[in-house]
Formats: C-alpha cells, structure tokens, sequence
C-alpha cells in the first residue's frame, strides 16, 4: 500500500463519444418517448445517501444531453467490491453470530437492503492489515522446506476461510481474487518477511506453493477467480512485501507458474503487475513476451501514482488481454465529500471507462482505530467501508463508493458507450436482466440538468453542484 495519491484525472474517451442524433441512437427509428426512472442519488453533504429520487419526463434542447449507445459495447464487468483483509475477518467474525448475518445480508445480499457486492479480494498469506506477519510455510531461522512439507493454511482457518464460505453462502458466484503480499521469509534473498526478492533458485518451489495455496483452498470450498503475482512489486516498504522488478516477474510466470498451473490443471486466471498507472510499461514488457503472456489473463492497477487514462495504453497494447482495477484506500479519518467525489470520478467512472472489469476498494472493515495492521510497515491509517465496534457497524466512505455501482451493476453487466460532458463524468452499462444502468456524477461547481437519451427513451434529471447518481433506464 503507497498512500501518496495523485488526485488528478484525465478520463479517456474509451466509450467512444456518441455524436449522434437522438434519432439515430433509437435504432429502430421509432418515436424517442419522455418517461420517469428511478434515481439513487448520493451528495457530498450526505444531505443523500444512495436515497431514491425519481427524473422528470421534461427534456429541453437547453439542457445537457446525455446520450447512451447499448450497441456500443465493451467489457463485461466481473464486479465492484472490497479486499476482504485478515482484519477485516477478524472482526466480522468477532461480531455475534446475528449482527454478523444483519452485515453480509447487506453487503452482499441483492435484496432491497443489500449492495450486491460480487468481487472480493484476499491476501494470500497475510497482508499488512492482519494483526500477524504469516506465510503456509513459515520456518525457523536457516530452516528451509522446499517440498512444502511443513505447508498449511493454518491462520486463515481462524477468521478468514469461515467467513468466505459465509459469504459464498449468501453468494455462490462471488468471485474471489488472492494476493500475496510476500513468499516464505526462507525465499527471499533478505530472509525477512518485508522486502527483499524471490531467490531464483526458488521460482519453482513458490510456484508450486501457490499451486499448494489453490488446491487447499479449493478442498474448503473455496475456488479462486483469479491470483496476482504480487501485491504491489515495486513497493518493497509494507511488512509483508516483495520486490519484484517486470523482468523477474516475467521469468517467474513464463518459465514456472504457467507451466505449474497447467501440469496441475489449475483453471485460476493469472493476472500482472497490481500496482500503480504510472507504470504501466511494466505489464506490458510482459506482455510482449508470447510465451509469458499466454499464461497471462491480464493485468491489474491501482492509483497511488499516475492516471487512470494510462491503463488504456495496457488495452491499446494489448487489446486481448483484460484491465483490473484492484485498491483505492480511503484514509481515516474519512473526509466524504472529497473521497466520495475522487473515488466515484476516478474509479467507479473512471476505471471502467478505461477498460477496467473490476473496481475494488482496499479495506472493507476496521475499528475505529485502523486495528489490526502489521509492525514495520503495515498501514496505520487506512480506513474499512464500514468501521465495527462490538455488534455495531459505521458505514464510511468506499461503503457507498462502492455501493453507488455495486447494488445496480451486477457482474456480467457489458459497459456500452455514452459520450463525454463538460462537468459531468459518466459511465453506462446494460445488465444481464437487459436494464440500462448510468451512473452520472456532477463536477462542474454548479447545478446541472441532463437530459438522458437511451434507444427510444429520454429522462431528465438534475444534479446539484457534487452530486452523483444512478439511473435505471
């Protein structure tokens, strides 16, 4: 985790500027028809909070247009969630038996009270949001196993693995994506669990390790979506953490991972980089190498550094491939209207505008001290969606970031295009029930009205200065 944020943004025109007639974008050439759609409005003042408005059938040529294009599509989005951390377990699983219920039902559950969350992320081993510094194989000093004897899944069996099949319980289809933040200690050239690198005589035995990790995780009940290679590789200062430059990351998966997955039949996709945009020639110099990159689905990011237009250089690289986005941190404690308004501009517009199949905030639970995080680097100020205290739960920022996409794009949604506004950034989607879903944020300092056209139905709805929402078409 690197908490230097660069808050700026450029968003592509990676939806393809619908410039034409409204005419036209209803295809069949039949009448465009004024209607009233539910929208769930979200304000910096929290005057709103994803409350239910409706749009008035009022369209005006004075006013902004909006047009959406569902036979321009995109990617099919995997999902908007959280990184489940060792913390985040830890607390949830310390509430009672029914306050924890009350908390998953509305995390995950798509009910009328719940957010419909359907990707989490996990640390393989721990992160630096656990209360301890873990591998599946931990050894004592100048011990080494490197048949794996000694592996285990050991501490996750407390909080974590419990949890998840809670939760997949309520969600069978949730899509689940492990990270590790560190190998064994007895790996690493530093034979520490912070920094350090992956000694090369031992790419093998941790590409078999993270076989290991799939297939027992497996045996629980729990069948990973996909793994990165490493949590943020060219930030070695976290405790857990890895240096892990894109040479040795291409060595490792072409000459040892891919061929490990395939030998054990391993269908977990395997996924590059999962760090920030401003490096973004890091997966692609994988990516160039055939034989690396036929093991690769794609590639990850997050945005403690660049811009989130640069992920579509990725795309235009590699068009084949697919874009993740995987951690935003929110720090305590919590300031909304700034959080609210860069995240949903950033990420939940901007990331899938450039590509992105998953949007994923860090942290999804703490208390109200940030507890548990690691010593030596583990962060000390990064804020859960929801702080819990005993059976209570607070509902903080990424909580409704994440929800204001969440509870109306289910997985499997395709984005289509919408064109480009002055002051309103926007992203629309159709869903697999054959809804059209946009979600529409006001930047511009001002009041705005928008006419919002999609085939041959046109709403309108006006947003005060910072406001975001989600229309239903």
């Amino acid at each position: 985790m690197q908490y230097l944020v660069k808050r700026t943004i450029f968003l592509t025109a990676a939806g393809a500027v619908c410039a034409m007639l409204v005419s036209a974008c209803a295809g069949s050439g039949s009448a465009v028809k004024s209607t009233t759609v539910p929208a769930y409005v979200t304000m910096p003042d929290k005057s709103a909070l994803l409350q239910l408005q409706h749009t008035s059938p009022a369209p005006q040529a004075s006013h902004a247009q909006l047009v959406i294009d569902t036979n321009d599509t995109y990617q099919t989005m995997d999902g908007f969630g959280y990184t489940l951390t060792g913390g985040s377990a830890l607390h949830i699983m310390r509430m009672s038996s029914a306050a924890r219920a009350t908390l998953l039902q509305e995390l995950f559950g798509n009910g009328p009270e719940g957010i419909g969350v359907s990707f989490l992320r996990i640390s393989i081993g721990a992160s630096d949001l656990d209360e301890l510094v873990f591998s599946y194989d931990d050894m004592p000093a100048g011990k080494t196993d490197p048949e794996l004897k000694n592996f285990s899944l050991g501490y996750d069996q407390k909080y974590l693995i419990p949890l998840l099949k809670q939760i997949l319980a309520i969600n069978p289809k949730m899509k689940i994506l492990g990270s590790p933040w560190s190998p064994p200690a007895w790996m690493k050239t530093n034979n520490d669990t912070r920094g350090g690198s992956l000694k090369t005589e031992y790419y093998p035995v941790y590409a078999n390790y993270l076989v290991k990790y799939l297939q027992e995780m497996k045996k629980e009940g729990i069948d990973l979506y996909a793994i990165t290679i490493q949590n943020e590789p060219l930030h070695p200062g976290n405790n857990p953490s890895l240096l892990m430059p894109a040479n040795a990351q291409k060595e490792f998966v072409r000459d040892h991972l891919g061929a490990a997955f395939s030998k054990n039949n391993i269908q977990t996709r395997i996924i590059i980089y999962d760090h920030n945009a401003d490096r973004y020639d890091y997966p692609i110099s994988i990516l160039d190498d055939p034989k690396a990159a036929q093991y690769i689905d794609g590639s990850a990011f997050h945005l403690y550094g660049g811009e989130v237009s640069a992920i579509s250089k990725v795309h235009n690289a590699h068009p084949e491939k697919n874009l993740y986005f995987t951690e935003q941190w929110v720090g305590a404690p919590g300031d909304f209207a700034k959080e609210m308004s860069w995240h949903t501009e950033n990420l939940i517009i901007g990331a899938p505008r450039n590509w992105c199949k998953t949007v994923l905030e860090w942290n999804l639970a703490a208390d109200a001290e940030q507890q548990p995080h690691t010593d030596r680097g583990g962060c000390v100020g990064c804020m859960g969606a929801v702080t819990i205290t005993g059976n209570d739960y607070k509902r903080e920022p990424a909580y409704y970031i994440i929800a204001q996409a969440s509870k109306f794009v289910p997985a499997g949604s395709v984005r289509v295009g919408s064109n480009l506004l002055d002051g309103l950034p926007n992203v629309a989607y159709k869903t697999p029930d054959g809804k059209t879903v946009a979600i529409v944020q006001n930047t511009s300092g001002a009041e705005k009205t928008v006419d919002i056209t999609s085939g041959n139905r046109k709403t309108t709805i006006t947003l005060k200065a910072g406001g975001i929402a989600t229309l239903v078409l």
